[in-house]
């Protein structure tokens, strides 16, 4: 798994690494089969007093790409309502890929419509 962390108009700092790598891990323990994460974090200075905080991640798991992005005033706001989204969307993605592992009607054995007249020979046995 590649964790690409990067900033637009800000530094990463090792401070804000680490708590995005603790946050995916609670991701990691929904879905362990992600095979690339790039997080971007974005500061858009709008005016002095307000600057807007903006995360994003596209994260890669097999048949799928997801996509979430989150705005908050704060930053560590930003990172925690963005995993907060991705969990959401990771556990949604799991439970599709559980559901659809079912065979098709198609594909079921053709002895089926034939159980019932084996049940029914053998209750004859029976009786004799």
């Amino acid at each position: 798994m590649n964790i690409t962390i990067s900033g637009h108009h800000l530094e990463v700092t090792p401070a804000i690494r680490e708590h995005i790598q603790s946050k995916l891990e609670r991701i990691m323990r929904h879905f362990d089969q992600v095979i690339d994460i790039t997080v971007t974090i974005t500061v858009d200075k709008l005016k002095e007093k307000e600057k807007r905080h903006k995360a994003d991640i596209n994260l890669h798991v097999p048949g799928k790409d997801i996509h979430v992005e989150s705005v908050a005033q704060d930053l560590y706001a930003a990172i925690d309502l963005l995993m907060d989204k991705l969990d959401r969307q990771v556990i949604k993605h799991k439970d599709k890929i559980q559901d659809h592992k079912h065979d098709p009607v198609k594909h079921l054995p053709q002895n089926l419509g034939m159980a019932d007249t084996d049940e029914g020979s053998l209750s004859s046995f029976a009786s004799a």
